[in-house]
């Protein structure tokens, strides 16, 4: 076994390419160190349609049950299906899946008991540990009493616990295009809108781990193309787009437009504070202006944090938040044990729509009050370097302010922008936001201008 685990280890999951940085022995040697680490005596796990999540999953349960813990398995399932289970169970929970990745991948997403978050610092960094110091070495010793495999549906009890959350009494017929990528999105969807006043036009629902048709990548415009034609062909009134393990969702007007992550993050805000009023709703800091401001006019608190799956969780847990929104389009709920789904905040899209007249175009206008640049990729030879000298050029400005929570933020009345490193590439991440098109324009030049020059 040769696997670099320092390189496929990421901040809440573990990702390699199968089968040369990871294999059903070393998926074993995770599932031993998982229950050894989260002190667990049972645990539940679920895969995606990747052709070796079967494999890899299976393997996880036995390396658990060996060290003594029962395995449920719930088998095909979303992640926010497993987050589902971990939480309605009260057991920790293991995801096999690459997410949007392409087909060679696949990964784990793990979480203790209640979904609560397995990061870097919360167990993850133990568990490498545990795999390094095992592996080449022959399993570890199992327990005395080796734990049970048993497997359970989930699938129906997931989808009666969000419908619970919404209220789609009032919601009119509406016709809907739902691209699953092939994903898990197509064993979730039939479930969950089963039962609602919609006339559904499914794309791409067979289950297919090797993508054929797209990336399950709704975040990059040239994979919801098809999606956006079917849309205006078929004169639906919107359009929903899921990623490879249905915990994201993206949505397309009637027009078929893409609508801002952030834009749904506000509607969606606006909601859960009528449920719950005076309520914490959180932000990333490269979400729109739009998202603090509604939450402010809806009686609620924002608060800001970094990007990133166990930042937002750490903070709902901290903060008792009701709501929280990244602009890639993750949607975590208090109510939904504080993970993110995707399924849900869909939901919450078609109850908005349905309960009144007008287009979505129309409905989430109101939400959508900036112009952004979405995020700008620059392959760079020294990350720090190229953001002090971006901190410098614009730092010594009278009406700016900057911070460096997550990167450098620099802002002024007017506009804002992001810069970030990334952590696994050579690159800086740019999001400029402003009051209008051209003075994002200006501004998002003038910070390339400094990071891309030689």
């Amino acid at each position: 076994m040769t696997a670099d685990l320092s390189q496929i280890v990421k901040a809440y999951d573990v990702r390699g390419v199968v089968p040369d940085q990871w294999d059903e022995a070393l998926a074993e040697l995770f599932g031993a160190a998982f229950v050894q680490v989260t002190d667990a005596d049972a645990i539940v796990v679920g895969h995606d349609m990747r052709p070796s999540s079967p494999g890899l999953s299976g393997a996880f349960a036995r390396g658990a049950a060996a060290r003594g813990a029962d395995v449920t398995l719930i088998g095909l399932c979303s992640t926010d299906q497993l987050y589902f289970a971990s939480g309605k169970l009260g057991l920790p929970g293991a995801m096999f899946t690459a997410s949007h990745n392409p087909a060679q991948y696949n990964g784990i997403k793990m979480c203790r008991a209640g979904a609560a978050p397995v990061g870097q610092d919360t167990g993850l960094a133990d568990i490498r540990a545990l795999v390094e110091s095992w592996s080449g070495q022959g399993a570890p010793s199992p327990a005395e009493v080796p734990g049970t495999v048993t497997e359970l549906d989930t699938l129906t009890d997931y989808s009666a616990h969000l419908l619970s959350l919404v209220d789609l009494s009032a919601m009119r017929p509406l016709k809907v295009v739902v691209d699953a990528g092939n994903g898990m999105g197509g064993h979730t969807v039939p479930t969950v809108f089963g039962s609602l006043p919609l006339t559904l036009v499914p794309m791409y629902f067979e289950l297919d781990g090797t993508f054929p048709n797209h990336e399950a990548n709704p975040l990059d415009p040239r994979n919801i193309v098809d999606l956006q034609a079917r849309v205006r062909s078929e004169g639906a009134d919107l359009g929903l787009a899921f990623d490879g393990d249905a915990d994201r969702c993206f949505v397309v007007d009637e027009r078929g437009e893409g609508i801002s992550p952030s834009a749904i993050t506000a509607l969606v805000a606006a909601r859960e504070l009528a449920k719950h009023p005076g309520g914490t709703v959180i932000h990333n800091l490269i979400t729109s202006w739009s998202v603090p401001e509604v939450v402010r006019e809806n009686g609620g608190t924002p608060a800001r944090t970094r990007v990133g799956h166990s930042f937002i969780k750490e903070e709902m847990a901290r903060t008792g938040a009701i709501f929280g929104g990244e602009h890639s389009a993750h949607y975590y709920f208090r109510d939904f044990w504080n993970a993110d789904t995707g399924m849900l905040a869909a939901l919450h899209v078609l109850a908005a729509l349905g309960s009144q007249d007008g287009p979505l175009s129309s409905l989430v206008a109101q939400y959508d009050r900036y112009t952004g640049s979405g995020e700008i990729n620059s392959t760079v030879d020294d990350q720090a370097g190229r953001t002090a000298a971006v901190k410098a050029a614009f730092g010594a400005r009278e009406d700016v302010t900057t911070d460096e929570l997550d990167g450098l933020t620099v802002s002024t009345a007017d506009w804002w922008f992001n810069l970030r490193p990334s952590n696994t590439e050579p690159l800086l991440r740019l999001n400029v936001e402003a009051r209008d098109e051209a003075t994002m324009t200006k501004v998002r030049d003038e910070v390339l201008t400094l990071v891309r020059a030689s």
